[in-house]
């Protein structure tokens, strides 16, 4: 019996680690935290939030998700949107989702991410 989400995973070019170090711990906030030695060697990075773990994996030939993307869950939207708007990434709303309020953006390399909340 399934009971849980333990991460997401996404993939990465080769070589854009410090890139996404910045966007995912510094514009989003989340936490870097070290990958087992073996998996170290194969580049990424993981990062770690309340009630969420991203996964990014060096994938050679990568080409970015454009429909496929993690939904995560954010207390202030409109502070998020701001930070990512600040840090130069842009900001697509969206309120087609009955109950909540959402938006997409696309992290360093083009992965679509869509952050969205509860309305009411």
């Amino acid at each position: 019996m399934i009971t849980g989400v333990h991460h997401v995973q996404l993939a990465v070019p080769p070589g854009s680690e410090d890139r996404l170090r910045a966007f995912y711990g510094g514009v989003l906030g989340l936490e870097e935290i070290p990958k087992p030695p073996e998996l170290a060697k194969r580049g990424g990075a993981w990062f770690r939030g309340p009630g969420v773990e991203l996964h990014l994996g060096v994938e050679p030939g990568f080409r970015p998700a454009r429909k496929a993307h993690p939904g995560l869950l954010v207390d202030d939207l409109d502070a998020l949107a701001a930070r990512l708007r600040a840090a130069g990434h842009d900001v697509r709303p969206d309120e087609l989702f009955p109950g909540h309020h959402r938006f997409y953006a696309d992290d360093p390399v083009g992965n679509r991410l869509e952050f969205l909340r509860p309305s009411g």
